[in-house]
């Protein structure tokens, strides 16, 4: 009789609330498809710190299939929330041959809860969004579903990256010896502590793994009702409703 495999056993290394965020190209007010956008930002606040993290999706997507990856590198981390928040205002800026220049103000365009875990012999970070409560246009253009699993990594810097690939020497992490310790000699190692997000120019890989987080890992990640009035992207993140536009958030639709 055949026996039913075990599966790995999983244990959550951090979980808190997690923010996706675009921002439009150089004179694009109203963007209507991804040729529109110039970065897509994931926000991540771990429970019981006082942390942000903002990191950015260089492809602009997150991965779909276990064949996709997607690289990533954290841009700002503070305690404070205004710090973070003043990196999506608009901004306007001169130009010798153009005159003015104006960035628009990012756009939030997801909301949810996430968990950072070991799965046997890697890392995941899952979540489910809580808004909008339908994804539509928007988040079907960044590939952000309604729940989903990466397989997460951490490059370590000492280990150089290839021409034309990833941030420059300047750029990169530079970890504190407890943390540097964790790659020993590999190119990569699991995001085990999270601490390593901690540092900015820490770079990431992600490798989608499935939609169904329970199902694989045999978690459940709880959602709440959220509306306006309670959305933790306005009251914990600070985003300013007036000025970054609310529909992608709450209908899925361009804005």
């Amino acid at each position: 009789m055949a026996t039913r495999a075990r599966k790995s056993p999983v244990t959550t290394l951090e979980r808190g609330d997690i923010f996706f965020v675009y921002r439009p190209k150089v004179g694009v007010d109203q963007p209507r498809r991804l040729d529109d956008v110039s970065r897509l930002y994931m926000i991540l606040r771990p429970e019981r710190r006082r942390r942000f993290r903002l990191i950015i999706i260089g492809q602009k997507t997150l991965p779909r299939s276990r064949q996709q990856k997607a690289w990533a590198f954290v841009d700002v981390v503070s305690t404070r929330a205004a710090e973070v928040e003043d990196q999506l205002d608009p901004e306007t800026y001169q130009t010798k041959t153009r005159g003015e220049r104006k960035i628009p103000a990012a756009r939030p365009a997801g909301e949810g809860r996430y968990r950072i875990v070991r799965h046997g012999s890697h890392t995941h970070r899952c979540y489910v969004l809580e808004l909008p409560e339908k994804t539509a246009a928007v988040q079907r253009a960044f590939h952000i579903a309604p729940e989903a699993s990466y397989v997460v990594s951490v490059k370590n810097p000492e280990q150089g990256s290839p021409p034309g690939a990833g941030l420059s020497e300047g750029q990169q992490a530079k970890f504190p010896r407890r943390l540097q310790h964790v790659f020993g000699d590999r190119r990569f190692a699991d995001l085990d502590p999270p601490d390593l997000l901690d540092i900015e120019g820490a770079e990431i890989v992600l490798t989608a793994a499935t939609a169904d987080v329970s199902r694989e890992l045999g978690i459940k990640l709880e959602r709440e009702r959220e509306t306006e009035a309670s959305a933790e992207i306005f009251n914990d993140l600070k985003m300013e409703p007036d000025l970054h536009p609310k529909r992608p958030l709450f209908e899925g639709k361009w804005a």
